[in-house]
């Protein structure tokens, strides 16, 4: 379902025709990365966190890592990723597939400032075969964000 409602989203927003489907298993960063032939830091990775008592969904370039501190200064709280077990129920996706289009009504998404580094960057699209391929000009357009954060550290 959750690539249907990512599709869907696309669609709406215009995007759809940047979508890649893939026979390869695209799950992790690094079989993403080789999947569609790029360095792992294009690939944007979407974690899952709860914040105050509410599902969030960060982007990262992909060999981004959370800062702590940055995290907690941004948020008011300590970084809580949402268990493998409890995040579809939450966001609307998989493991594997979670991603920015198709999310759960009142997920907010953010923009960690470490996808700045690379253009474009491939986003999941619900499920783990699936890239959008983006330019960071399109980004806020693509992944309607709440805002850009500085959460990461290099990784």
């Amino acid at each position: 379902m959750s690539r249907e409602a990512a599709e869907k989203d696309l669609r709406e927003k215009g995007f759809i025709d940047r979508l890649i489907v893939l026979e390869e298993n695209t799950a992790t960063v690094q079989l993403a990365a080789q999947a569609l032939g790029v360095e792992p830091g294009r690939i944007a990775k979407t974690l899952s966190f709860i914040i105050k008592d509410q599902p969030v969904l960060i982007v990262f370039e992909g060999t981004a890592r959370i800062d702590n501190g940055k995290f907690k200064r941004a948020f008011g709280t300590k970084a809580r990723m949402i268990s493998p077990e409890q995040v579809e129920a939450l966001t609307g996706h998989a493991p594997g597939g979670v991603c920015p289009f198709g999310r759960k009504a009142g997920v907010p998404v953010y923009l960690d400032v470490s996808l700045r580094n690379y253009d474009p960057v491939y986003p999941a699209a619900g499920d783990d075969h699936t890239a959008v391929r983006l330019a960071l000009s399109d980004l806020d357009a693509a992944m309607a964000p709440a805002g850009w954060v500085d959460v990461s550290k290099e990784g």
